[in-house]
């Protein structure tokens, strides 16, 4: 009896011993996060007021450069010929765990931080994606984690990547295509939502192009036969390509914004310029839709007398889940729960969800942990190419009001107030826990890359779907 009471006194006291470690371990992170709270969340409702579009980030990409050089990160500038984009480093031997980083807004989308529909006057874009929260929080978990390594005097390097132009840029593409991935080990990555989840997701590749037509102008009542107009290029166009969406794959997705159409009804446009969206799960199938816009185009110029050029403005793999990953980080924010709204969000969250048409989700789902299955997006993302690269990570957190759109004032406004602030907070809490747990078990890294090398699969070679362009550095001037 003795034996058995000794043994079974050794055993509670070993697992009271573990319980304890786990707990200083939280505590030790916490403390870290908290001693930031001010400063990062100053930083993400900086970069909100800011709204900087795409590969124009330059005081969004210098306030978060700053404060991780502050913090004891090697800062190194302008990577892949991007003046915005750069990677922020510490340590200097064992594993690598990147942690991308985001901070471009929306153009021709504004909004206050009101509950209602209310413009700004001194913008003219917005964080309708919350990607000034989606950098602050990035950075946030890299110094967590970095003073976690320093600490406990872990070999580790953590690396976070100032990612521009996610908005149509593609600005991770480039650095993937630079070389700037080669030696990461992991790479972890979250996004706002208006749900917590760590699911394994995919998303659908993306392909885009600006077709320019070039006519002749002419008087539009006086001789009109003497012109050939551009803008009726762009016209005949998108008809043909409307036509075609009824002979495509169900799951495409094809959308255009003409995005220069003359200047006064009386002069026959000489100038015209669509811009077209071409999106499919499968990169192969948006190669062979795009191909057939561009045959498109060339009928449309042949039919209407005028000439057509394109450029290819980006390309993006589709996201290819982990779950030896997502299971790790769906266990960590299980943990760590979800959003707890005080009386002033709540009443601020109910007058924003009496404005949602058709919402995706009810009010209290902020509090919720989605539960653990595989799910597709129908949107693109630069993070993408990134995945088929490196075995990637991803969690999202409620920083919207439940059921908001992405890519909406609503989104706007909850980023620019505490509801969008405490997502913020509680994606830094998990992408910390989750690199920690990565470096404190290295056999989770190396099992990540085996799940990769078999999706790949052994014909595997990757190329970009927007080819050799340089990055489109004036694609939103």
């Amino acid at each position: 009896m003795d034996r058995k009471r000794n043994k079974f006194l050794w055993k509670s006291s070993f697992l009271a011993f573990i319980f304890s470690a786990n707990l200083f371990l939280v505590a030790e992170i916490d403390q870290s996060i908290f001693k930031h709270k001010n400063t990062f969340e100053e930083i993400a409702l900086e970069i909100w007021d800011l709204a900087e579009v795409g590969y124009q980030e330059y005081e969004s990409s210098r306030i978060l450069k700053e404060e991780l050089a502050k913090n004891g990160f090697k800062i190194t500038e302008n990577v892949a010929d991007i003046p915005t984009a750069f990677i922020a480093e510490y340590g200097s031997k064992g594993p690598v765990i990147g942690i991308l980083g985001e901070f471009d807004a929306l153009p021709g989308i504004v909004q206050t931080d009101s509950p209602f529909r209310e413009l700004r006057d001194d913008r003219d874009a917005g964080h309708a994606c919350g990607h000034h929260l989606f950098g602050a929080a990035s950075a946030w978990a890299a110094v967590a984690v970095k003073e976690w390594l320093n600490t406990n005097k872990i070999e580790g390097r953590i690396r976070f990547y100032g990612t521009p132009a996610e908005e149509g840029g593609s600005g991770k593409v480039y650095m993937v295509r630079g070389g700037l991935f080669d030696d990461v080990d992991i790479v972890l990555h979250w996004h706002p939502s208006s749900v917590n989840q760590a699911n394994p997701r995919s998303s659908n590749a993306n392909k885009s192009a600006k077709f320019r037509f070039k006519g002749i102008s002419a008087h539009a009542a006086g001789s009109p036969d003497k012109g050939r107009s551009a803008l009726d290029g762009v016209e005949a166009m998108n008809h043909m390509v409307n036509m075609m969406r009824e002979h495509i794959p169900q799951e495409s997705r094809m959308h255009y914004v003409i995005t220069q159409g003359g200047f006064a009804p009386n002069v026959v446009p000489d100038s015209a310029e669509v811009y077209y969206y071409i999106r499919h799960p499968k990169m192969n199938v948006v190669e062979e839709l795009f191909q057939r816009v561009v045959k498109i185009s060339e009928g449309a110029a042949l039919g209407t007398g005028t000439t057509v050029t394109h450029e290819v403005m980006h390309g993006n793999f589709s996201l290819l889940p982990n779950n030896t990953l997502q299971e790790l980080m769906h266990k960590n924010l299980t943990k760590r729960g979800g959003i707890q709204y005080d009386k002033k969000e709540l009443a601020f969250a109910e007058e924003i969800y009496a404005t949602l048409i058709q919402p995706g989700g009810k009010l209290g789902d902020q509090e919720k942990i989605r539960e653990y299955k595989y799910s597709h997006g129908y949107g693109s993302t630069d993070v993408g190419d990134v995945s088929w690269n490196v075995p990637t990570g991803e969690v999202r957190t409620a920083t919207w009001v439940p059921g908001t759109a992405a890519h909406s004032w609503q989104a706007i406004a909850a980023g620019g107030t505490t509801i969008g602030l405490k997502g913020t907070k509680l994606a830094a809490e998990v992408l910390a826990d989750t690199a920690i747990a990565l470096f404190k078990d290295q056999k989770i890294i190396q099992r990540a890359k085996k799940e990769l090398l078999e999706k790949q699969g052994p014909e595997f070679d990757y190329y970009p779907l927007l080819g050799e362009r340089p990055p489109p550095l004036d694609y939103r001037k």
